[in-house]
């Protein structure tokens, strides 16, 4: 897939394609039970700096840094999902896109031979 010379622009495979879409289906589904897993586990511990004065600068740092986090983490599952989509879609378009040459120039043969027993 993908593979570029003087001769070829892009030579894409729907086979390619479609062997790889369900591994990026499957990584997000992978990485977002991780993200659960970290969600979950760090909204569990609550608050373990305590309430002293002196961390107070540190927990609203941890705060923002973890929906930071969980937010990039949420998008790169998105991601995943999409590039998974939209390898199924295009492998579609592929076939449906080469079935449809196929039939214009089966037309045109069918019509050529036509012609020819006329």
């Amino acid at each position: 897939m993908g593979n570029t010379g003087p001769d070829k622009v892009l030579d894409i495979k729907t086979a390619d394609l479609k062997s790889s879409a369900p591994v990026f289906h499957e990584q997000a589904k992978e990485l977002s039970k991780a993200l659960t897993t970290l969600v979950e586990t760090l909204d569990g511990l609550g608050e373990p700096w305590g309430k002293d004065d002196g961390v107070k600068d540190f927990a609203a740092d941890y705060v923002a840094r973890q929906k930071l986090i969980e937010s990039a983490s949420g998008t790169l599952v998105l991601g995943l999902t999409s590039i998974h989509e939209a390898m199924v879609d295009m492998s579609d378009g592929h076939v449906d896109n080469d079935e449809l040459i196929a039939g214009m120039f089966t037309k045109k043969q069918d019509k050529k031979q036509d012609k020819g027993h006329k």
